[in-house]
């Protein structure tokens, strides 16, 4: 390859391992995987971050420098030199040899060096650019670099997505850690400590005391000869830890001089080799990416099912083409609007108009979507939320019909359309079809009736791990790339634009190719669905669903907020008492939102726990966890659990709650998500509804403030009970904890006398509260150590407590090792309803992830039947409210519970309905169904 000629030497040293764990972690919360389940995330951000670099920045020299598993130099010194570190996620492990291949295909040399880090290679390598009159770049999100950074050595910080970028130079490293000059770098991490490397510093002296202590002496060394002038507590500890203070700036000097036999010149930029990386884009599905370097021609639409995980430490100069790159499949075309044939017409006048209604009515389907001003279709806004309706009724023809701004005008429009969108007998087609409904709702009070099909929640059962945007579908089934919505309103931020402010005719072709494309995806979405089973669960529960929670999200609940404003300040009246009580018990006034402040009274003051834990950035770690475990030693810890609870109390619900009322409605509105978990739970979510506290006596306060629509109404809250402890009895087939359901008994006295050995009069309150433990943990595989934990107990006594539950209740014990049986062979479980969770992880090397793929695999049948369940009934009591023209409406779901405004009237005869099509929903084998039910003036006293 000849290598890319440049004037002026630019080198850029990529910090190999670090950006590979900083790309894994980057989206932890939505990693992306392929369609093999395969986790990408770390080869996708690398490749971002790299292409970056490669485009924007055009260096004439480049490499990546990773770390060798060989113990190194540090290591000699200080043998728990990273001892604290976490052994290196599974996936990131298996996606390491595509970093590797996708270095190669680059052309990117990759150094290592046994007995050195890459620190130090990147460290020699600069230093020799340097004296070559050289530029160089550390692209790295460590910090400990920037002691080597001068007027030729630059700290390239690339984000997390490779959009945007932080140069520090000598003038940047000084200023962001106030130092006279760069090398004082190893001084501050002598003295601070670097916890992500388990360099130890000096005991009591954090970041800012520091960087005082520098300012005033310049060096470490200086300082350490100068402690006579120094008092108290921080002379004390500097000159009882001065051999650690300097063994802990050596461990963070990186090395200058390494014995690597490599020439700059050999690291000049080479062509990259476009067939391996179109070999691994298609194996990664990098679809995005392979159109960014080889145009809209490129697809990498998945061409199989199953891509072979490469096995740990399989990261070697080994040939890994990988199978997929061997296939003789051809490059698929990425087609988009401009080179595909399309009729999308835009509908501006009343004869149009007149022409497109008559189609629809003769349809037995169409595709529709809507575009609007904001996202937000419960907005506060006054006038109309719709700019225009798309349709389509067969591939690659379609319809845009614009909206006036004018209320009046709008209203009257879509008033036309009623009839389309009532009509029982079309059925409806669409992405993300809640959204679309929750605007004819809002604007034309239209409920859209007839089948619906929903390409959003059909991938979500197809694919429930992926992820679901129309976009992704697109290119991945249709090898389609879509218009982006940022060509028509630009990048997030004060100047975008509204849909209300893009030209007609630019929002006619974008709006009408989403529902083209929403279209061509159903019947590719339909066999899958019939090919996976998922058929019943999508036409059955999910999109019979949605116009049931496009109506709750619309009525919202009413709320009081005036008892919530006197609450809040009897909450704070609380709060500083409490504060109060904190500081006598510490003797000493302190920040209680200060982690810092709080580590040093409860460790360093009160000595309350001699082997307490620090945290990354060297403070003592004081989470919620750690608080529990030491309530028992000081009453301090209990209020400052106490105080806690109440601030979070406050400040997201007492004070939150009122701001969310809808200036429009005067009433709350949540946002139901079908899709949000994998076991099919309703997630709620612009507030959480679903997460208002009941356990303690302030919690439940809150509830008071939920009331019903005005006179003649009551809240009605109709709970199921119990009802995942009665799913697995059904599950398990437990012949006595099915007696025990079927006799009306209290589970847990049941439980406890069994695994006693006593009768149900024996049973203590005791007793029982560790049978109910038991019963809720045994089933999602709790351990001894966490039950002994939970209990306060012994693991030896948690341990008997398994055991006697096991031998009592041996279904159980079946129930779990069948399903993880069922697992392993096939890759999923499913609820009754034949919902199904892939579990990639099932028979992972690693214990831990392996575990955890267990522990969802015998919880999902469980919570994903009762989830099912609920919906099944919220489908069943709408139906029945309809037909009995009912005033009654059902407001909330929140897990197990269904909360009604209740029109008084009609008590005798809905509570009975309500009850009825709770137990019918989905009738349990062996198992009676049991539903609590009560009435009361706000959600407290229903509940």
């Amino acid at each position: 390859m000849k290598a890319i000629e440049a004037q002026t030497p630019t080198l850029y040293l990529l910090d190999g391992m670090a950006l590979s764990y900083r790309a894994y972690f980057a989206l932890s919360r939505n990693p992306i995987t392929n369609t093999a389940g395969f986790n990408t995330t770390a080869a996708y951000v690398y490749t971002n971050t790299l292409l970056d670099i490669l485009e924007r920045r055009s260096p004439t020299h480049i490499a990546a420098v990773f770390d060798t598993s060989a113990p190194t130099h540090r290591h000699s010194l200080y043998p728990d030199y990273k001892a604290q570190r976490e052994a290196m996620p599974e996936e990131l492990s298996a996606a390491l040899p595509y970093i590797l291949r996708l270095n190669q295909a680059f052309h990117v040399p990759v150094l290592k060096l046994d007995g050195y880090e890459a620190d130090d290679l990147m460290g020699a390598l600069a230093k020799r650019a340097e004296a070559a009159g050289w530029r160089t770049y550390l692209v790295t999100p460590d910090k400990d670099f920037g002691q080597i950074v001068s007027d030729a050595i630059f700290l390239y910080k690339p984000a997390r997505m490779g959009d945007g970028v932080d140069i520090l130079g000598p003038a940047e490293i000084c200023a962001r850690y106030q130092l006279q000059r760069p090398t004082q770098m190893t001084d501050l991490l002598g003295l601070w400590g670097d916890a992500s490397d388990n360099i130890p510093g000096v005991p009591g002296i954090g970041e800012k005391t520091a960087v005082r202590l520098l300012a005033r002496y310049d060096s470490l060394e200086n300082l350490l000869a100068h402690t006579h002038e120094l008092k108290g507590k921080q002379k004390e500890n500097l000159e009882t830890f001065a051999d650690q203070a300097r063994l802990s700036k050596k461990l963070a000097t990186i090395l200058t001089e390494v014995p690597l036999d490599v020439s700059l010149e050999s690291l000049a930029r080479q062509e990259r080799d476009d067939a391996a990386l179109t070999n691994l884009f298609r194996e990664l599905e990098f679809n995005s990416i392979g159109k960014r370097l080889f145009g809209k021609n490129f697809h990498a639409a998945p061409v199989r099912r199953s891509v072979p995980r490469p096995s740990q430490g399989s990261a070697s100069n080994e040939d890994t083409n990988g199978s997929v790159g061997q296939m003789e499949l051809g490059l698929p075309e990425l087609k988009s609007i401009t080179d595909t044939p399309h009729e999308y017409h835009l509908v501006d006048t009343l004869a149009a108009r007149d022409a497109l209604l008559q189609k629809l009515k003769a349809c037995k389907s169409f595709c529709f979507d809507t575009e609007t001003i904001s996202l937000d279709p419960h907005s506060a806004e006054t006038g109309p939320e719709l700019v225009g309706i798309a349709f389509a009724l067969e591939p690659h023809k379609g319809y845009y019909v614009p909206f006036p701004p004018e209320a009046d005008q709008a209203r009257a429009l879509l008033e036309a359309f009623r009839p389309i969108f009532e009509d029982p007998a079309i059925e409806k087609i669409g992405h993300n079809l809640k959204f679309d409904l929750s605007v004819l709702y809002r604007d034309g009070d239209i409920e859209v009736k007839g089948p619906l099909f929903d390409t959003f929640l059909a991938h979500a059962l197809i694919e429930p791990e992926q992820r679901h945007g129309l976009d992704r579908l697109a290119e991945t089934y249709l090898s389609y790339s879509p218009i982006p919505i940022t060509q028509l309103i630009g990048p997030k931020g004060p100047e975008q634009l509204s849909m209300r402010e893009v030209p007609i005719d630019k929002a006619s072709e974008y709006a009408v190719e989403d529902a083209d494309l929403a279209l061509q995806l159903k019947p590719l979405f339909e066999a899958e669905l019939k090919s996976k089973q998922q058929g019943k669960v999508f036409y059955e529960i999910e999109c019979p669903l949605l116009p049931i929670l496009v109506r709750m999200e619309a009525t919202g609940i009413a709320l009081d907020a005036a008892a919530l404003a006197s609450y809040s300040k009897a909450l704070d009246a609380d709060i500083h008492q409490l504060a109060q009580r904190i500081q006598d018990l510490a003797g000493t006034a302190f920040n209680l939102n200060s982690p810092k402040q709080l580590g040093q009274v409860l460790f360093d003051i009160l000595k309350l726990d001699s082997k307490a834990k620090k945290t990354r950035t060297g403070q003592y770690a004081t989470s919620e966890q750690v608080l529990a475990r030491l309530a028992p030693q000081h009453e301090i810890v209990s209020k400052i659990l106490e105080h806690r609870a109440l601030a979070k109390l406050k400040s997201t619900y007492v004070d939150a709650l009122p701001a969310a009322v809808s200036a429009r409605t005067r009433r709350l509105h949540t946002n139901y998500s079908q899709v949000y978990t994998v076991t099919g739970r309703l997630q709620s979510s612009g507030p959480n509804l679903q997460n208002i506290p009941i356990r303690t006596q302030q919690g439940r306060e809150i509830r008071k403030a939920f009331i019903p629509a005005g006179s003649g109404y009551c809240l009605l809250s109709a709970d199921y009970s119990q009802i995942e402890l009665r799913i697995i009895a059904s599950l398990s087939q437990d012949a006595a904890l099915c007696a025990a359901f079927r006799e009306g008994m209290d589970i847990h006295t049941a439980t406890a006398a069994r695994v006693y050995s006593v009768t149900n009069e024996e049973v203590t309150s005791e007793m029982r509260r560790k049978a109910k433990m038991v019963n809720f943990g045994i089933p999602y595989g709790i351990s001894a150590f966490g039950l002994a934990q939970r209990l306060g107990a012994s693991r030896t006594e948690a341990a008997e407590l398994i055991d006697a539950y096991f031998n009592q209740f041996p279904g159980i014990r079946g129930y779990i090792d069948n399903t993880l049986g069922f697992a392993r062979e096939h890759g999923y479980v499913e609820t009754l309803t034949g919902r199904r969770r892939y579990l990639s992880d099932i028979r992972s090397a690693n214990a831990t992830v392996r575990a955890s793929a267990e522990r969802n695999a015998v919880n999902m049948p469980i919570q994903g039947t009762a989830a099912d369940m609920i919906k099944i009934a919220m489908i069943h009591i709408h139906n029945a409210f309809k037909e009995g023209r009912f005033r009654t409406q059902l407001l909330l779901q929140v897990h197990d519970e269904l909360v009604f405004d209740l029109y008084m009237a009609e008590k005798d005869t809905v509570v009975l309905l309500i009850e009825e099509a709770m137990k019918n929903a989905l009738p349990l084998e062996g198992v009676p169904i049991a539903v609590e039910t009560g009435i009361g003036a706000n959600w407290l006293e229903a509940h």
